[in-house]
């Protein structure tokens, strides 16, 4: 006859041991989990950057006698989403923040209201995102973006501000 304390004993090591798989289990889960939004966030980069090579070369094909080096005129605002079309214009004088798709529109807006430079990392949880390495590489390229078309500076390797345009800073915020 078994006796209490070693029944006890035996259900207790079988109930550490299904813990001890399943948090196995949950630490591949997470793993494919993290792997998945990798992927996903390379594909989004990925098709961000077909669009605008596809804009600049419908561009170059519109207006061939330019020079291949040469940027592409911007074009007056159309809608600011779909093929064929440069979802972040670059900066000019009169250009308000609306014109940007709103991942990029709420970026420019945080980095304006914030009382200093502001690294990648910090600005991912502040548009809704969870503060993976995906998501801060996927949000570090959108800045590179908004740096590359003047809406932001990046004052310091990762330290990213509003771009300074003679006095139209404060248009960033208009509504």
């Amino acid at each position: 006859m078994v006796s209490l304390p070693e029944e006890l004993q035996a259900r207790e090591a079988a109930a550490r041991q299904r813990v001890e798989e399943l948090q196995a289990e949950a630490a591949e889960l997470a793993a494919r989990l993290e792997k998945a939004r990798a992927d996903l966030s390379r594909l989004e980069i990925t098709r961000e950057t077909v669009a605008q090579v596809l804009a600049e070369l419908s561009a170059a094909q519109e207006a061939p006698e330019a020079e291949v080096y040469e940027a592409p005129e911007p074009k007056e605002a159309q809608a600011p989403h779909g093929i064929g079309v440069m979802a972040v214009p670059p900066w000019r004088k009169g250009l308000v923040v609306q014109v940007l798709p709103d991942v990029y529109r709420d970026i420019v807006e945080i980095v304006a209201d914030a009382p200093g430079p502001l690294q990648a990392k910090q600005i991912v949880p502040r548009i809704g995102l969870e503060a993976t390495t995906a998501k801060i590489e996927g949000t570090r390229g959108k800045l590179k973006r908004l740096v590359e078309r003047g809406w932001l500076a990046e004052d310091a390797p990762g330290r990213f501000t509003l771009a300074h345009h003679d006095g139209d800073a404060d248009r960033v915020n208009s509504r």
